[in-house]
């Protein structure tokens, strides 16, 4: 029963709208703990013999900011499902301005400009991998690591991490967590939700520092000698984030084929849900995994890309044997999920494969993944709700319930569902339609497959284009105003599109 003080207390909240001094108060509280992630490159600017002093400045920018909004409003406490939304998009856009101060102040002249900084960050932060760097070389150590490292921040989650950790942010963590963590539906482990973030985060931890041990040993036995203890933390911390960031020039491609799959092996589970996971190699529940609708349609759809992809690099004559197979398996998979790594330069391969790949941009990973882009459980409910359609104008008596693992989906999600594919297929035919017209009038070498490319890699959260913009390439000869819209993709990506479009409705600040 509900009691009349709770429901008076929510009938005020009802009456005054959103509440935004409680969320800047949330959102002061969790930039002032971020401050502690830039101790990580910092112990190793120390280290390698580099200057700590970009991720000094960093923490301490980090610290005052969030600490001087904290103090200047209260409620935290009182955030609910409306002011989650205002939270979780708010904090990703600071997060990334306050990312890029290491770069700005690390004297590298290709990040020295705000809105390259910027986008560096923000592709870091929302794990999408695209960059706009070309001499890797240039990058110390720690700056390298940095990148490497805001990626697997993100990959989870900033404010997942902060529910797990921070027992003030218990309050209002439903909406933070449903808001955060990317599909239409997450499964919860326990009754509660700081104790779900916290197993989810132990999980994605824990597959970290096994990657990261394995790569290490690749490098010790000799079969892979040129990865080392700094590669393998650099590339597991790209990889289980399905992020993308490589400390090489040339991806992937660089380093050995056990490497190689290696990888491929982790980005498949890094694309799964990670409640089923969980459930799987923790808890030893292997049904739920097995059931999975969702699971099937993601393991088929890599292995069917995965045979056309081969068929087609070894009957081209590109590679032969076990290479084709390996680079196919490599690029599908890290296309699909979003990781945006390369085993090769993909952009010099046939029409179809580039076809293939940039279909699987559409696709992504698993709902409560790492991944990116419109999942694969979208797909699937589509697909139903198409399959109704056409028994319902055969037979329009039939009353037909869409089912998902044995439940039956709501009508209010399979609506929500709809309206995400459709602003998502909207969006990045505005972004297309954008990069492609200003390109247009600076007079670049962009093409339009190149800017369609680029928007779906970008609103994807995958990485890599075609063209210039590449695997092995980078995203610097764009201009201002497109690299300004694929910041603007990347992050509407990464928080999935409706916590952020909420924000511009009337009916959202109305009380």
């Amino acid at each position: 029963m509900i009691s009349v003080a709770r429901l008076r207390r929510a009938t005020r909240r009802e009456t005054v709208g959103v509440d935004v001094g409680a969320a800047l108060n949330l959102v002061g509280a969790l930039v002032k703990y971020l401050s502690l992630t830039f101790l990580l490159p910092l112990a190793v600017a120390l280290g390698y013999g580099e200057s700590p002093w970009p991720f000094a400045a960093a923490a301490v920018c980090s610290f005052g900011t969030g600490f001087a909004v904290e103090r200047a409003t209260r409620g935290k406490e009182q955030v609910g499902a409306r002011e989650g939304f205002l939270v979780v998009s708010l904090t990703w856009l600071v997060t990334a301005a306050l990312g890029a101060i290491p770069y700005l102040l690390s004297g590298n002249d290709e990040l020295s400009s705000p809105l390259d900084a910027y986008f560096e960050a923000m592709s870091g932060f929302t794990t999408t991998g695209s960059s706009v760097v070309t001499d890797f070389e240039g990058l110390t150590h720690s700056l390298a690591l940095w990148r490497q490292f805001s990626q697997w921040l993100g990959g989870m989650g900033i404010i997942v991490l902060a529910l797990a950790v921070l027992p003030r942010l218990r309050v209002g963590g439903r909406q933070l967590f449903e808001s955060e963590v990317p599909g239409p539906e997450t499964e919860r482990l326990t009754a509660s939700i700081r104790e779900t973030a916290r197993r989810l985060w132990l999980l994605y931890f824990g597959l970290t520092v096994t990657l990261i041990a394995i790569l290490t040993a690749l490098g010790l036995t000799g079969l892979d000698e040129r990865m080392d203890l700094y590669e393998a933390a650099a590339h597991a911390f790209a990889t289980m984030p399905t992020g993308g960031f490589s400390t090489q020039g040339r991806s992937i491609e660089a380093f050995g084929a056990a490497t190689q799959w290696t990888l491929s092996l982790f980005m498949l589970l890094a694309g799964m849900n990670f409640a089923l996971l969980f459930a799987a190699l923790v808890q030893r529940r292997t049904r739920p995994l097995l059931r999975d609708q969702e699971l099937r349609l993601y393991l088929a759809l890599l292995g069917v890309a995965t045979l056309v992809l081969a068929l087609e690099l070894a009957g081209e004559g590109l590679y032969a044997g076990e290479q084709a197979i390996r680079h196919a398996v490599f690029q599908t998979v890290s296309t699909m999920t979003t990781t945006g790594f390369a085993s090769a330069d993909f952009t010099t391969w046939t029409t179809l494969t580039a076809v293939i790949l940039v279909g699987l941009m559409f696709i992504g990973g698993s709902a409560g993944s790492t991944a990116g882009s419109v999942k694969v459980v979208r797909h699937l409910l589509i697909g139903k709700v198409l399959r109704r359609e056409l028994d319902q104008t055969v037979h329009p008596e039939i009353v037909s319930p869409i089912p998902l693992n044995g439940s039956v989906v709501q009508e209010r999600t399979l609506r929500a569902v709809i309206a995400f594919v459709l602003l998502y297929v909207g969006l990045f035919a505005v972004g297309a339609l954008l990069i492609t017209l200003d390109e247009a009038l600076a007079n670049s070498r962009v093409t339009a497959f190149e800017a369609v490319a680029a928007s779906a890699t970008t609103l994807g959260n995958v990485g890599p284009a075609f063209g210039f913009a590449g695997p092995m390439g980078s995203f610097e000869p764009f201009s201002d105003l497109s690299k300004a819209v694929m910041i603007v993709l990347m992050w509407l990506g990464r928080l999935e599109i409706i916590p952020v479009i909420v924000l511009f409705t009337k009916r959202y600040w109305r009380t």
